[in-house]
C-alpha cells in the first residue's frame, strides 16, 4: 500500500478505520441525511487541526458551525479554546453566489500559503436550492450555467488539494427515490448524493453517513487504497465512539 500523509480526523476509531485519517491531496465528501451527524465530523476535525495551531478555512453554507459544540468537543480551558478560534476563519454563505465569493476569498487565503485544512458544510445546499429555481424556471441555460459553477468550484477544490496537500473536507445532502428491480420488477428505495456524479468524480473518498432508529452507521464507499469498511458509532461529548453492530 502507498504511504500517503494524512491529517487526523479528531477521532481514534475513524482515524483507525482510514489507516491514519484523511488524505491531504483529495477532496473527502461526507454525505448523508439530515442528523446523520455530518457536521460534527467536521467540528471534530477542525478541532483537531485547530488545536495543533494549524489554519482552517470553514465555509458554512447550513449554520451548522456551533461555538458550543467546538467547546464541547475541544475539552481546553477557555483561552485554549479561544486560541483554536482563532485559527478559524469561518465564512457563512446564504446563497450560491455567496458561496462564489466565498471561493473567492479562499483562494487569496490559500495564496498566502498558510491553510492547512479546507471545509465546506455543505458543497451542494446552496447549488440545490439555485438548480432548484432554475429547473422551476424551465431556464435551460441557467441550469446549465449552475451546474458549470458547481463543477468549477470542485475542479478548484482538487487543485488547490493535489497541487499543495491541503486536505479538503466537505459534506452533502442526499435525496431519495425509487428504482425498478430489474429481477422482480418492484421497486426499490435508492438513496443518492446530491449533484452526484459531479461529486463522485471529484472525490477520491467517499463516506456515507446512516442513521435509523437512533443508531448511526458510517460506511466508506470509495477509497483509492482501501476497501469497504463500516463503523458503527454514536455521537458523544468528544465527538464520536464505537458502538456494537446493529
Amino acid at each position: 500500500m502507498v504511504e500517503r500523509l494524512k491529517i487526523s480526523t479528531g477521532s481514534y476509531e475513524l482515524n483507525k478505520l482510514l489507516f491514519g485519517g484523511y488524505e491531504k491531496d483529495i477532496i473527502t465528501t461526507i454525505y448523508g441525511p439530515g442528523g446523520s451527524g455530518k457536521s460534527n465530523f467536521c467540528m471534530m476535525v477542525s478541532v483537531s487541526q485547530a488545536k495543533k495551531g494549524n489554519k482552517i478555512i470553514f465555509i458554512d453554507t447550513e449554520g451548522g458551525f456551533s461555538g458550543e459544540r467546538f467547546k464541547q468537543i475541544h475539552g481546553g480551558t477557555k483561552e485554549e479554546i479561544d486560541n483554536s478560534l482563532q485559527n478559524i476563519l469561518l465564512l457563512n454563505p446564504t446563497t450560491f453566489e455567496e458561496q462564489e465569493n466565498a471561493f473567492a476569498t479562499l483562494l487569496v487565503h490559500v495564496k498566502k500559503g498558510n491553510v492547512s485544512l479546507i471545509i465546506i458544510d455543505s458543497i451542494a445546499m446552496l447549488y440545490r436550492l439555485e438548480l432548484g429555481d432554475a429547473i422551476t424556471a424551465k431556464d435551460d441555460g441557467r441550469i446549465s450555467e449552475v451546474n458549470r459553477k458547481l463543477a468549477k468550484q470542485l475542479r478548484t477544490l482538487n487543485e488547490i488539494a493535489r497541487k499543495q496537500n491541503i486536505p479538503v473536507v466537505v459534506t452533502n445532502q442526499v435525496y431519495s427515490s425509487f428504482v425498478q428491480n430489474n429481477e422482480d420488477k418492484n421497486l426499490e428505495r435508492q438513496v443518492s448524493m446530491v449533484g452526484g456524479d459531479l461529486l463522485k468524480y471529484w472525490s477520491k473518498c467517499l463516506i456515507e453517513l446512516r442513521s435509523s432508529g437512533g443508531r448511526r452507521k458510517l460506511v466508506l464507499k470509495k477509497h483509492r487504497s482501501l476497501p469497504e469498511k463500516i463503523l458503527n458509532f454514536e455521537i458523544v461529548a468528544s465527538g464520536i465512539r464505537k458502538r456494537g453492530v446493529f
